[in-house]
């Protein structure tokens, strides 16, 4: 089987983590080994201790890539919906797959910053809507979104069925399943 890597960059909330999961599911039914690399599970495990700094952000968003190769390289199909805010740390990993031969996809879960702070999923934006925290991604700290995805996804205006199916036809149409 091909494994790929498959990096679901967005903003908090944007749906990230619940396309990856459904799609994750979707490719387990068909007998598929598919693994989801999630952010904030990662940081909890793989990433304790790091920041929110660039440099943290950075290292971390470079360690779940390292994961997600690895897998890949022996036939996973990986999700990772990761923030991953700089755009040259995303390139770093997408060159460091391509390096190794291993197949790469981004995707930009393109959920506009007004209906990522309605959902709120984690209560970060009203958090810092208070000054309880800062350095929240797309409001007080930077977001580069990719320029060139291989798939930019408004998931808003869609179901999450529609989302993973959309993200699923990429792959199929790439070979990658």
């Amino acid at each position: 089987m091909t494994g790929a890597t498959v990096w679901l960059t967005g903003l908090p909330s944007a749906g990230k983590t619940t396309i990856a999961r459904a799609l994750a599911g979707r490719l387990r039914d068909e007998g598929r080994r598919a693994e989801v690399l999630d952010g904030d599970e990662i940081r909890t495990f793989l990433s304790a201790g790091l920041g929110f700094s660039r440099a943290d952000r950075d290292t971390n968003v470079q360690r779940i890539g390292f994961v997600a190769r690895l897998l890949a390289a022996h036939g996973v199909t990986v999700l990772v919906p990761v923030i991953a805010p700089y755009a040259d740390s995303r390139e770093a990993v997408r060159k460091r797959h391509l390096e190794h031969g291993t197949p790469y996809v981004e995707v930009h879960v393109a959920t506009p910053l007004e209906v990522c702070a309605e959902r709120d999923v984690k209560g970060l934006y009203a958090r810092q809507a208070k000054g309880e925290i800062s350095g929240l991604t797309g409001v007080d700290d930077p977001y580069e979104a990719p320029d060139a995805p291989d798939l930019r996804l408004a998931a808003h205006g869609r179901t999450v069925t529609e989302s993973a199916d959309a993200v699923y036809a990429l792959l199929a149409g790439r070979g990658l399943l």
